[in-house]
């Protein structure tokens, strides 16, 4: 009897034990199948908004063919799924982007959801090929902007982000256009107080009725 006993608490031991080592196979699995290449991970599925939070205007930001459109009044659509509790201080991040002509939007970082209005904390990174306000894309908006166009209407483009300490660059499709370091003794504009190096989430901006701007394979690459 004693022995049927044993036996039968052998069983359920390795069934257990089977049970969690599974568990964990799958969950490094689930971990790693997110992961791309050196390290970069992905915030937008294609398909959901799964980990993403709309403000005021839902109705601004759709999924067509695999990217993120925004088109509509003014709204803000926040990452604020569970990578780093969507709380990143120094990152790398990059997205591929498409402006459709006269459209303006703009990536943020640092940020922190709100539900209306354009986002009071972070910065915003110029996401503007040809609209009437003359800050074009890749300039770190009211603090380094540039006139210059880099990329043009209706194409594919990459735009990176790199946040590391107090240090800032900005790419477009490779090419430097920002290269800005905080200064010990910055202080922010009135009309952007919160505009200070700390740490936040991610935001895109949907900018007014009459722009239009895909987004896809979103990415951030969390640095220490």
């Amino acid at each position: 009897m004693n022995n049927i006993k044993h036996s039968s608490a052998t069983s359920i031991v390795k069934f257990v034990v089977t049970i969690a080592l599974s568990s964990i196979l799958a969950a490094c699995s689930t971990s790693n199948s997110i992961k791309h290449k050196n390290g970069w991970i992905p915030l937008f599925d294609g398909k959901s908004f799964n980990g993403w939070k709309f403000s005021e205007s839902p109705g601004t930001f759709s999924i067509e063919d695999g990217s993120i459109k925004v088109a509509g009044v003014r709204s803000h659509l926040y990452y604020d799924g569970p990578l780093m509790n969507h709380d990143f201080k120094n990152f790398e991040f990059k997205a591929q982007v498409m402006t459709k002509p006269g459209s303006n939007s703009g990536i943020y970082f640092h940020t922190v959801y709100q539900d209306k209005g354009f986002p009071d904390k972070g910065f915003e990174v110029q996401v503007n090929n040809s609209h009437t306000d003359w800050k074009r894309t890749g300039g770190l908006y009211d603090i380094k902007d540039t006139r210059d166009v880099f990329v043009k209407d209706d194409v594919w483009y990459t735009e990176y982000i790199r946040v590391e300490g107090k240090h800032v660059i900005v790419k477009v499709n490779d090419q430097v256009v920002t290269d800005w370091t905080q200064p010990e003794d910055f202080v922010p504009a009135k009309n952007h107080l919160g505009r200070i190096i700390s740490s936040g989430t991610f935001a895109l901006q949907g900018h007014d009725p009459k722009s239009i701007v895909y987004y896809k394979d979103i990415m951030v690459k969390p640095l220490k």
